[in-house]
Formats: structure tokens, C-alpha cells, sequence
């Protein structure tokens, strides 16, 4: 061997080890070399009889071997010895490359929609030899290695196979099984070492404050749930019942007896599956469980995005959970971050020594308020990156929709940055128009590879069109959460009920845009912490008024336009504020007031399962019709929902102030009967139990601009919502 080449392979800084090492023809046969640090002798050895058949030879540097035979041995591996010392390994040097042509092509053109299936670290058999097969994106990399204890993480031993124009760097490992640890360690531009790295598509990492990958096996799961998959369009559209249960796994309940650990996967199975079915939400939506470093990040800075936390279990187990959800009913959504990434050492900042996933210029590449890094969207490979991570988690684990996050901040290159902090687009704008590109592609991407999925967009702006078709220069999404609604009605429920008479359109507005979209009326984790407190606390009055207007609030919500979110604690009205760190304040079920609470938010969600009338046109206008909008002076609200032809209209009126209003006139679209289905001041939820009226039979007295009436009671701080019975 030419000893330059060897010292450099000694040293770690020979960037095509696969030229030298291994096997190499040459005119009278074939020549051996191998590289094993600490060795001082080694023997070929025979894959067939298990028997030497050629002794390698030291070659110009420590650790470097090599010999020539009159043929080529076949299968075979290297035993080294030192001293009394004697080891085995298969050399990974002699086998051929795992990335067809035209994997490498896709690769290289920024379009392997699968690229999870090609990259990462994959456990397989490979030349009839098992092992795993490591591939890794660092195209301004002089070399890359796969370190981790089966190499005493050395950097020299194990270095990878350059894929020509790709960027791509591979090897496999005979002998390596899954549950191994491993990082690359990567020598970038000029051959400057770089931290160790996690592997960017890695299935599995170590728990945290610990941060090799764990090489998982995702074959062979045999997913239960055919049936949901076959179904679940018709849950996920938006003439269907959507009621969300927005939840932190590691927060809604703990262990105390146990120093207060977290859930796993299997006891969330077990406990908060059936739980949130019991309770008739539709669906489960997990804040990131994307592997992150940092719990106070509530999983919002993920370094690992195709690795589902170790901190509630292994990706079988995770699998599981979603199995669990889709036998109780329950579809999941997964929140999903595109929009940033963490700068810690092993993530994916400088990954190959040069701003590779993130921009160059601090003015489009860092997010000052959350100390993070952004994505370059306009890198074809970064892009392909993540709208295959999105592929990725419906495909591989069953996930029935993804909530994007931050959206706006996204779609804005000045989004929160001053004057001179932000570079304008092509046009000098401050659209960020490769972020839009990215958003429509992974829409077409996902809806087109499965349509019985949901893509929602957490989006604060007024873009417009964020669930129009991109056909029709849409965003693409499935859903939006309303953003506008959700604030304006939390500022009313604020007020003292003697002012809100003031402020009356803060309820009333949102009905104007409320067809604009497919809307989803949130009632977030955002909205229950940093100093906001509870949604109990923020209602105005003592204790019982509080409960009251709580209440009110949800049946209006549930009556409302727009499918529902609400996030965990809400359901029994925690007043504490939200705290990642412990669990909800289940001990609180034990007052009347919040059991009744809990008992309202069920009956609500399976009303609105029950009646069409409140889903079936939630995104058509004439789905809605006001009764009355105008009750400013007595702050009620009053409205009629109608389903499609055949469905039973419902009627809703509420009373925001603590003034029972019997005998109250409401006009109505239909003649008839109509009966009385939720009344939030029912003792059984808490309330007063003031007298209320179960049915009621129309008059022909023109009312509200309608031809029929009714006569209902409305108790105080109150919610009443009837159905026409014929």
C-alpha cells in the first residue's frame, strides 16, 4: 500500500477508504487490506470452512494490513491478535454498496418522497451477512464515520462510502443489531472535526440528557387497525364531527410512586385512550413527540424528527399507542415543527461543517425568540427532508393527521424582526415564498398519497386561503385553527358581565369570516400558560360564577361554527395554570363543581356527535343562521345550526349575564316541537338548577325574522341548546 495512504487511513482523514480497503482484483489475483487499530496480526479467515487461509501483513502504518491472493476467498472475516488477545469482525469493506441507482437519482434530485426507507440506520441482511446499514446527507463532508461503542467510537474505523453526486454517505455493518448506539463523526470542509452528530433521520435516541441515535427495526410490525385505516376519511372530513383532546404526554398524568416519571407509551394506552373515548372526543392530538432535548421545550425544539421520544417508549410501543387509539375510536394527530431547530452541538446546525439544513445569513437562518435555527426551504434536499418526515409519520406509524406549527412564522420573512433584520424576497417582499412552496408540496404530497388524512395549520394571520386547494393557489391545508376567534371570545369572557354588553362583537365577529376557512375554534396549551393561568381562572365572579360562565362558554363553543380543540385539564376546569412538570390536578374531580364540569364537556362531545345539524355544513354559510345577534343590552346570543336535507335543525341561545330571563321569545326555522337537549345550568353539571322549560311547541308570532316562536328559559350565566323534534 502507498504509505501515504496508509498513514492516512491510520490518522482518519483518508476520505475514500472503500478504494483501498477490502477486496481490490489485480492481474495475478486479488489483494486483502484491512484496518484494525490495535492489532499486531491478523488472519484471514475463510467464510465457508471457518479455517485461515491467508495471513495479512502489516502495510506502512498501525493498524493498516494487507495480503495478496491467487483468487478471490468469497465470504470472509479477519481475526486479529494481540498478544493473548484474539477478536473476529466481518470486514465492511468487502461488501458492495446497499443504495440502488435509482435511489441515488431521487437522492440527488431532491424528490425521495420515502427518503426514511434509504437513509438513517436500517437493520437488514445484506450479501446473506446481518448487520445495519447506516446512511447519512453531508455533502461538504471529507469524510463521515459511524462511531459508537461497537468501534470504541473510534472515528478511523468505520468510515463511509461518498455516493457520488448525492451527498450521500453509506456502509454496513455486519454484526451490528438494532438497540445499538451510535453517532457520525464528521470531518468537514478542510478536515476540521465537527461534534459528534445524531443521525438526522434516527428512529431512536438515548434519553435525554443523552444524545447518540439508537438503531431501531421498523419491519415486521403487524398493524391491527386495518379496519379505522379503511374508514377513517369519513372522520377526518370536514363535514364530519371533529372534536379535539390536545394533550402533553409527559404532563397529564405522572408517577409519583415513583419519583414522579412520566407515562410510557403503554400506560397512556391503557389510561388516557380509554379516557379520552369515554369522555366522546374524536381525536387525540399529542404536542411533539419528535425526539427533543429539552422538556421545558414542551418538544416544540425537536432534534430528532423521524424519532419518536424515548421517554415514553420504543417505536413498537409508540405504534402501539396509535393501535390503542384506533381500536377505542379515536383518530391522532401529531404536532408537527418545520418551521425550527435547536442549535444544540449534536442537531442538525453546521451538520457537515457548513449551514447545511439551516441559512447561511443569520436574517433568514435564527428565530431570536426562540433561540432556534430556521430551515433553508429553498434547498431542495432540506425540503425533501421534511415533507418526507411528514410522509413519514403517516405512512410508518398510522398517524391520522398533522397540526403544523407556527405557520405564520413560516410564511413571513420579517415575522417578529425589526427593520433591518429580515432579507425581502425576490419580488422585495416579505413573503417567504419558499416556505409557501414547501407548505403547498406537503399538502399535494400527503393528501395525494392518502386523502383520508388531515393536514391543520396553526396560522395567526389573515393569509388567505390556507385550506384552499393549491389547484387554486391555496396553502392546501385540511383545517386552520381560529386564532381570532379564540382570542376575541376569551377577552369577552374576561369582562365583568355588566360591561360585556360593551363588548358584545368580541362574540359576534367571528361569525363574518367563519366560512373563510375550514375552521378549528382552539382552546390551546398556549392559552393556560406563561402568566395566563387557567380558563377557569380567567372567568370573571366567585367560585360558582366562574364555574358558570365556563360553562356557557364551552356550550357556545361546541354550538359554534368550526370543529373543537381543547387541550387537557380544560375538561374538568384545572384552575391551576398549566405546569409541564406534574400532572393535572385530578384531585380537583373530587368537588362537585368540576365533576359536573367533566360530566357538561362529555354530554357536549356526544351531543355533537349526535345532531348533524352542528357539523355536517360547519364550513358553509348555510350551515348557520343568526336568531339573535343583537341582544346587546341583555348579552344573549342566540342561533340556529341546520344540517343536510333530512337532519333536524338546532337552536342555541345563551345568557352572559347572572339575570335568569325566563319566558325569553326566540324565533325559530322550523314549526313544530323542539326540545330542550343541554342546559349548562343542570344541577348535574354544576349549576343552579333554576327552573327551565324541557320542550316547547311553536306559535305562529313572527320573531327574529321568523315566521315561528318559542318560549324558553334562559338561566343565569347559562347555555341552553334545543333540537327540532318534529
Amino acid at each position: 500500500m502507498d504509505p501515504t495512504t496508509a498513514a492516512d487511513i491510520a490518522r482518519g482523514i483518508f476520505p475514500d477508504p472503500f478504494s483501498v480497503l477490502g477486496i481490490h482484483p489485480q492481474d495475478d489475483g486479488v489483494v486483502v487490506r484491512a484496518f484494525l487499530p490495535g492489532a499486531e496480526r491478523v488472519e484471514l479467515i475463510s467464510g465457508t470452512s471457518g479455517k485461515p487461509v491467508a495471513d495479512l501483513a502489516p502495510a506502512g502504518a498501525e493498524g493498516v494490513f494487507a495480503g495478496r491472493l491467487g483468487s478471490h476467498p468469497g465470504p470472509y472475516s479477519l481475526r486479529a491478535h494481540r498478544g493473548q488477545d484474539t477478536w473476529e469482525v466481518v470486514d465492511p469493506y468487502a461488501f458492495p454498496p446497499v443504495i440502488g441507482e435509482q435511489d441515488e437519482y431521487y437522492l440527488s434530485e431532491g424528490s425521495h418522497l420515502r427518503l426514511w426507507q434509504i437513509l438513517g440506520a436500517h437493520p437488514m441482511t445484506h450479501e446473506g451477512v446481518d448487520g445495519v446499514h447506516f446512511a447519512v446527507w453531508a455533502p461538504h463532508a471529507m469524510r463521515v464515520s459511524v462511531v459508537g461503542e461497537f468501534n470504541a467510537w473510534d472515528g478511523r474505523r468505520h468510515v463511509m462510502r461518498r455516493r457520488g453526486a448525492t451527498g450521500v454517505w453509506e456502509i454496513f455493518l455486519p454484526g451490528i443489531e438494532a438497540g445499538t448506539q451510535y453517532k457520525y463523526e464528521i470531518r468537514g470542509p478542510g478536515g476540521k472535526l465537527l461534534p459528534l452528530k445524531a443521525d438526522p433521520i434516527g428512529f431512536g435516541s438515548q434519553h435525554p440528557p443523552e444524545t447518540s441515535s439508537i438503531v431501531r427495526d421498523l419491519r415486521g410490525y403487524g398493524w391491527p387497525d386495518g379496519e379505522w385505516m379503511q374508514a377513517r376519511a369519513a372522520r377526518n372530513r370536514v363535514d364530519a364531527p371533529i372534536s379535539i383532546y390536545e394533550v402533553h404526554l409527559g404532563s397529564w398524568k405522572r408517577r409519583w410512586e415513583e419519583d414522579g416519571r412520566m407515562l410510557s407509551y403503554k400506560e397512556l394506552a391503557e389510561e388516557l385512550v380509554p379516557y379520552v373515548a369515554e369522555m366522546g372526543f374524536t381525536h387525540i392530538e399529542v404536542m411533539p413527540i419528535s425526539e427533543f432535548p429539552f422538556d421545558g421545550s414542551w418538544g416544540y425544539q425537536p432534534v430528532g424528527l423521524f424519532a419518536p421520544s424515548i421517554r415514553f417508549g420504543r417505536p413498537e410501543e409508540f405504534r402501539d399507542f396509535v393501535a390503542a387509539c384506533h381500536a377505542h375510536g379515536l383518530g391522532l394527530i401529531l404536532d408537527w415543527v418545520p418551521g425550527h431547530f435547536p442549535s444544540d452541538p449534536h442537531g442538525l446546525g453546521q451538520f457537515d461543517g457548513t449551514p447545511l439544513y439551516e441559512h447561511a445569513d443569520p436574517r433568514e437562518g435564527f428565530h431570536k425568540d426562540w433561540n432556534t435555527l430556521i430551515y433553508n426551504y429553498g434547498r431542495r434536499e432540506v425540503s425533501n427532508f421534511l415533507i418526507a418526515n411528514a410522509l413519514y409519520w403517516l405512512e410508518a406509524h398510522h398517524a391520522d393527521g398533522l397540526r403544523v406549527d407556527a405557520v405564520a412564522s413560516m410564511l413571513y420573512r420579517d415575522y417578529s424582526r425589526d427593520d433591518g433584520e429580515w432579507v425581502p424576497n425576490i419580488h422585495g417582499g416579505r413573503e417567504n415564498l419558499e416556505a409557501i412552496a414547501l407548505l403547498k408540496r406537503m399538502n399535494e404530497v400527503v393528501y395525494g398519497a392518502d386523502s383520508s388524512v388531515m393536514t391543520i395549520a396553526e396560522e395567526s394571520t389573515a393569509w388567505p386561503g390556507v385550506t384552499r386547494p393549491t389547484s387554486e393557489d391555496g396553502l392546501g391545508f385540511g383545517f386552520k385553527w381560529n386564532m381570532g376567534w379564540m382570542n376575541d371570545t376569551l377577552e369577552y369572557m374576561k369582562e365583568d358581565p355588566v360591561h360585556r354588553r360593551y363588548h358584545h362583537s368580541k362574540m359576534t365577529f367571528g361569525l363574518h369570516y367563519a366560512f373563510s376557512e375550514n375552521f378549528i375554534l382552539p382552546l390551546s396549551h398556549d392559552e393556560v400558560v406563561h402568566g395566563k393561568g387557567s380558563l377557569l381562572g380567567r372567568m370573571p365572579g366567585d367560585r360558582g360564577q366562574r364555574f358558570a360562565n365556563l360553562r356557557t362558554y364551552y356550550a357556545y363553543m361546541w354550538t359554534h361554527p368550526g370543529k373543537k380543540l381543547l387541550f387537557m385539564g380544560g375538561e374538568f376546569g384545572q384552575a391551576k395554570e398549566w405546569n409541564h412538570d406534574a400532572e393535572l390536578d385530578w384531585a380537583a374531580l373530587e368537588s362537585g363543581d368540576h365533576a359536573g364540569l367533566k360530566t357538561l364537556v362529555r354530554d357536549l362531545n356526544r351531543l355533537y356527535r349526535d345532531l348533524p345539524a352542528l357539523y355536517r355544513r360547519d364550513a358553509r354559510e348555510d350551515g348557520f343562521g343568526w336568531i339573535n345577534g343583537g341582544a346587546e343590552a341583555e348579552s344573549v346570543i342566540a342561533w340556529a345550526r341546520y344540517g343536510e336535507q333530512g337532519d333536524a335543525p338546532v337552536a342555541a341561545a345563551f345568557n352572559f349575564t347572572p339575570m335568569p330571563r325566563p319566558g325569553w321569545r326566540l324565533g325559530v326555522p322550523a314549526g313544530g316541537s323542539w326540545s330542550l337537549r343541554i342546559n349548562t345550568d343542570a344541577t348535574a353539571y354544576g349549576g343552579s338548577g333554576a327552573p327551565v322549560r324541557k320542550s316547547a311547541d311553536s306559535e305562529t308570532i313572527p320573531w327574529d325574522g321568523f315566521a315561528q316562536s318559542i318560549v324558553v328559559d334562559l338561566p343565569p350565566l347559562a347555555g341552553v341548546v334545543l333540537e327540532h323534534t318534529g
